[in-house]
């Protein structure tokens, strides 16, 4: 079994994946204030209560991009298992032909992503990732990654707006009735769900323009349910697809 350990800006997200298959997903607040110890401790919590016997993991892989935090989650990983992780980034082995100005900067979740859709649903494809930020990268129909889109998440534009505005209040990001809203929380609730769905189908429909076929799109991230529905385009969601990536990229890197 290994542990695939992915730091997002907001959440840390936790899995136990055996032979290809999650045994469990967990997630955790990311604190850059937290030490190595404390990170261990949550980890050994997480994993006895699903009742995993992290001395016996065979290894285990982490994808950041949070950099503050890495030194800590990896010394966290070295208490529990006594075993390196594997790390996302430069010279690891991806089996992606990435076709970016600098291949360095291809982040080490959208890399994870884009090898588990990869994988699973084949190309052209443009793979989506819904969180604090929302991505949009593309495979092409040779398999070659030829960048994307970074657009500011929902929630991140909500807080934005609601912290400079002093009669507007937090709301949940879920669709109201109708676009049209006859009140401030419904009105707030149409322009963060529609706005970002059809923020997305417009990126689509320009990324499909400039590569002059159309593509599967398959979504992933904490947010991706609630908007997804909204969008005109079919839109596969799959919740565990970075997960699948770092299994895949372990058994690539690990032998």
């Amino acid at each position: 079994m290994v542990l695939a350990v992915d730091v997002g800006n907001t959440h840390t997200v936790l899995g136990c994946i055996e032979e290809g298959n999650i045994r469990c997903i967990e997630r955790i607040v990311t604190n850059p204030m937290s030490t190595g110890s404390e990170y261990a401790v949550q980890l050994r919590q997480i994993l006895e209560f699903e009742e995993i016997d992290y001395k016996n993991l065979e290894g285990a892989i982490l994808s950041s991009v949070v950099p503050q935090v890495d030194e800590a989650i990896k010394t966290a990983i070295r208490k529990l298992t006594g075993k390196e992780p594997l790390v996302v980034g430069a010279g690891i082995r991806t089996g992606l032909n990435i076709k970016i100005d600098d291949p360095s900067q291809a982040g080490a979740d959208l890399v994870a992503a884009c090898v588990g859709a990869l994988e699973e649903y084949g190309t052209p494809l443009i793979v989506l990732d819904l969180g604090t930020a929302t991505t949009a990268m593309v495979l092409d129909q040779n398999g070659a990654f030829r960048g994307g889109a970074i657009m500011s998440g929902v929630k991140l534009s909500l807080n934005a707006l609601t912290e400079h505005t002093s009669l507007l209040q937090q709301v949940s990001v879920e669709a109201p009735k109708n676009c049209i809203g006859t009140n401030t929380v419904d009105c707030l609730k149409a322009g963060a769900v529609f706005g970002h769905a059809a923020m997305i189908d417009g990126i689509i429909d320009r990324m499909e323009q400039e590569l002059g076929y159309t593509s599967k799109v398959v979504a992933t991230g904490g947010l991706s349910r609630a908007i997804v529905k909204e969008c005109r385009h079919e839109i596969i969601v799959d919740d565990n697809l970075l997960l699948k990536g770092l299994w895949i990229l372990f058994r690539k890197n690990v032998k």
